[in-house]
């Protein structure tokens, strides 16, 4: 007997649980996330510490995080399944990140949260995780 033929009749009319990546509306939402981070940083000059660490064009680190966040939040994986992908923390361990960079990061994310309309409930879910994320990459 298969652990499917165990389901009680709720179990199994129960729907999947909701990820953060459904939550703030998938794909779309996130693409608007990703592209509006990048779009503060750019213009905002309490960011220029971390502009300054990316190039001129910023398309491919904007496609990069959007595929990125999108198998962090729970959405497709295809980020972490990459042969070529890179590793988050070797992709930042050239640059001089501290409390500063990482806060200018913060910064810029959680502006894009607000503008680009994420619930409520949904920026508190990663408020800590974000943060803990980003001081992960600190390397000073």
């Amino acid at each position: 007997m298969s652990d499917t033929d165990m389901q009680t009749d709720d179990e199994a009319a129960a729907p999947a649980a909701l990820t953060p990546y459904d939550l703030m509306g998938g794909a779309d939402a996130v693409r608007r996330l990703a592209e509006r981070l990048y779009d503060i940083m750019d213009e905002a000059p309490e960011a220029a510490g971390i502009r300054a660490m990316h190039g001129d064009d910023l398309r491919p680190i904007k496609e990069s995080l959007f595929e990125f966040l999108s198998a962090w939040l729970g959405g497709p994986q295809d980020y972490f399944r990459r042969a070529d992908r890179p590793c988050i923390r070797s992709a930042h361990r050239s640059f001089a990140i501290g409390p500063a960079e990482r806060d200018q990061w913060l910064m810029c994310m959680n502006r894009a949260l607000a503008e680009t309309d994420v619930p409520e409930p949904v920026r508190k879910l990663l408020e800590q995780p974000l943060f803990r994320m980003a001081d992960m990459l600190r390397s000073r």
